[in-house]
């Protein structure tokens, strides 16, 4: 029996058929990963400018994803394509109804509020039901074009939707970002969003047309296309997706942690994470399976030498190694994904899988390894499960030759390299927390106090960054060390500025509370600290609060909601002494924030920025933000003192008065800028421009 080619009707009403599906799935795809770091972006200085923004955020995606996912599954296999249609387009009314997206002031966060809950529960108020209806748009519509398209493969529409967030996470930082404030994003996309939800609708109306006779021959179609998947293979769909989950989320946290907490650096892990899967689900040419588990290797052993290196190794160099390893990780997992697939019948079912991989990888590195971990062992975590999944697909490859066990000598070579490796994880995540007396992690970090080996003198740490030193006798413990000594800017200006008189003085950056030991009965210090273990340990395990004489407050949240919300508080000295770590919180440097510390200074107020970075030069940075307060900016050094325990340290002081010369003179030196002002605002920062 010759069967009967379409006629040109049928062709044309089937590419038809495919450019709407087709167009809907990209705009889905393109406005799912838009509003990704639109809204991140946009609650990000609320939050204290953390990585753990990010990671709270992309936990928040996954988890709705997966919901996304479950939904399209069930209502694909538990409802008829009729109902189908009508539940969607109901919910993507009532999503239209709620828009815009813009998340409104009374969502900042107090004191007392859970920074990961607050994030939570503020975006699926704002974006909730929109993010959910697009999460479910990629594997629904697949399905209802599997219906409408018997024999058309509907994977190809999947790598089109990656195609579709690849281009959103591209433009966001080069085009949306510095084109448009936050606001304008969010009225922008929301309008994306009904326009979307106009496609959807449209690609709905071909089930509602369909008779019963034709839907049930193309399920049937859709059905006949190969053996269902077994539950090993289930468990290895879950599996793949949770480990690149996990490398995607610990690989952001590292290099956020290491640089800055930019929409750039969260995008370029996504993009590589993403670009895996177009290429991958785009056919079976770009995916090798020997290629890539070889390189995925080599990369191991790059990543683990440049956690074990850290700040030996040049910041450019450290990202472009962890971002290799993130891709042929990617790749490894993803490629077996695509080789893995199923039919369309059991299309959904996949998609749900990894979603489910995702979600956990999410909940994993946002909310459980934080309460579990000391330290930032979720990298350790996800290299640890890439050795170990790589030996199972061959494990369970009837074509291999390490098929169930065989072939002793390279199963004995790959568990010695796996415990080789291990090795050197392990050597990483205990010098992490090095001869620690005291340490603790939450939302903002991990911190640590810790003694020398004469046991004299002891530090609080940020990672491997000291943030303040005491020393431990009765005759040097009042002495200002580290970056706060009486040679650097800030103890120039504490003790010359106004001195002998009432001060109120302004600290953005408890660190263990150095600063205090300038105080004076007369004087009042106010120190405004985001991190509550912060000031347990500063209080349990130091002595500048407890010893100084000067009357002081801790004002607990993130400094820029408190300096908005209190009235002008008059500070002779306001420091910033939040910037000497590897990840640069820019929201506390740019013009927005500018404004706010002028407003809170008197006339002859002395604005003294702590800049000391190992990666970065953010001077040129201050003396745009003086240029645009119209005030006067010197940069001034604090030279190394080992008897005095004071260390290297650059400040740069700001006032609308010439800075007197008796406070530089007091200083080791100043210096002058070689490079021209630079200045931030809440919407765009470039850390490129200030890298050393």
């Amino acid at each position: 029996m010759t069967s009967v080619p379409p006629t040109d009707d049928a062709s044309t009403a089937r590419r038809g058929v495919l450019l709407l599906f087709a167009a809907t799935i990209f705009c889905s795809a393109f406005l799912l990963f838009q509003v990704q770091p639109l809204i991140s972006r946009f609650i990000l200085p609320w939050f204290g400018g953390s990585p753990a923004v990010w990671s709270t955020c992309m936990l928040f995606f996954q988890v709705v994803l997966f919901a996304g996912y479950l939904y399209a599954h069930l209502t694909s296999t538990k409802l008829s394509p009729r109902w189908q249609a009508i539940v969607h387009a109901g919910l993507l009314l009532a999503a239209a109804v709620m828009l815009p997206i813009t998340p409104d002031a009374s969502w900042k966060p107090d004191a007392s509020t859970d920074p990961s809950l607050g994030i939570i529960l503020l975006l699926a108020a704002c974006v909730g039901l929109p993010y959910f209806l697009l999460s479910s748009t990629g594997p629904l519509l697949q399905r209802w074009f599997s219906l409408q398209a018997p024999g058309a493969s509907p994977y190809r529409l999947y790598a089109l939707s990656n195609v579709g967030s690849l281009l959103a996470l591209v433009s966001f930082p080069f085009v949306v970002e510095p084109a448009f404030s936050s606001p304008t994003q969010a009225e922008i996309w929301s309008w994306g969003f009904r326009g979307f939800a106009l496609f959807c609708v449209a690609c709905s109306v071909g089930l509602l047309r369909q008779s019963p006779a034709a839907v049930q021959s193309g399920s049937e179609a859709a059905a006949d296309d190969g053996p269902a998947p077994s539950w090993g293979d289930r468990l290895m769909w879950f599996g793949l997706a949770a480990v690149a989950s996990i490398m995607l989320l610990a690989t952001t946290n590292q290099v956020c942690l290491d640089v800055a907490t930019v929409p750039f650096l969260w995008i370029l892990p996504l993009t590589i994470y993403l670009l895996s899967f177009i290429l991958c689900f785009d056919g079976d040419r770009w995916y090798d399976r020997k290629t890539y588990v070889a390189l995925l290797f080599v990369s191991l052993i790059g990543v683990i030498n440049t956690l074990l290196g850290g700040v030996n190794i040049s910041i450019v160099l450290q990202v472009l190694v962890y971002l290799v390893g993130l891709f042929f990780c990617c790749m490894v997992c993803h490629g077996e994904l695509a080789a893995q697939r199923p039919g369309t019948r059991h299309l959904t079912s996949f998609y749900l899988l990894l979603a489910a991989g995702g979600a956990i990888g999410g909940l994993f590195v946002g909310m459980i390894a934080p309460h579990l971990f000391l330290g930032y062992w979720e990298m350790h975590i996800g290299l640890l499960a890439c050795m170990l999944i790589t030996p199972l697909i061959y494990f369970r490859d009837k074509a291999s030759i390490l098929y169930r066990g065989q072939s002793r000598p390279a199963w004995t070579t790959i568990v010695l390299t796996v415990c080789l490796l291990s090795v050197g994880l392990l050597r990483h995540a205990r010098a992490m927390l090095g001869e620690s007396i005291a340490v603790s992690r939450n939302f903002y970090g991990v911190l640590r106090v810790a003694e020398d080996s004469e046991q004299t003198r002891r530090g609080l740490y940020h990672g491997t960054i000291l943030h303040g030193m005491q020393f431990l006798d009765d005759e040097r413990r009042s002495i200002p060390t580290a970056y706060y000594g009486v040679r650097s800017g800030v103890g120039a200006v504490l003790q010359h500025h106004h001195n002998g008189e009432p001060r109120r003085v302004g600290i953005v950056g408890l660190g263990i509370g150095t600063l205090a030991t300038y105080g004076t009965p007369q004087d009042l210090f106010r120190c405004y600290e985001i991190n509550p273990e912060v000031v347990r340990l500063a209080e349990e395990y130091f002595t500048f609060l407890s010893d100084t004489r000067a009357e002081t407050e801790v004002v607990l949240g993130d400094a820029r909601l408190s300096l908005e919300h209190e009235p002008d508080q008059q500070y002779d000295v306001l420091v910033l002494d939040a910037f000497s770590g590897d990840a640069i919180p820019t929201h506390l440097l740019t013009r927005e924030a500018g404004n706010l510390y002028a407003r809170h200074l008197r006339d002859d107020g002395i604005l003294c920025v702590h800049v000391s970075n190992i990666h970065f030069d953010l001077r040129p940075v201050v003396l745009g933000l003086a240029e645009h307060l119209g005030m006067h900016a010197v940069s001034v050094e604090g030279a190394p003192n080992k008897e005095q325990g004071t260390q290297q340290c650059h400040w740069m002081l700001v006032s609308r008065r010439p800075i007197d010369p008796a406070i530089i003179a007091a200083t080791d030196g100043q210096h002058q800028l070689d490079n021209g002002p630079i200045l931030w605002t809440d919407y765009w920062s470039n850390l490129l421009s200030v890298l050393r």
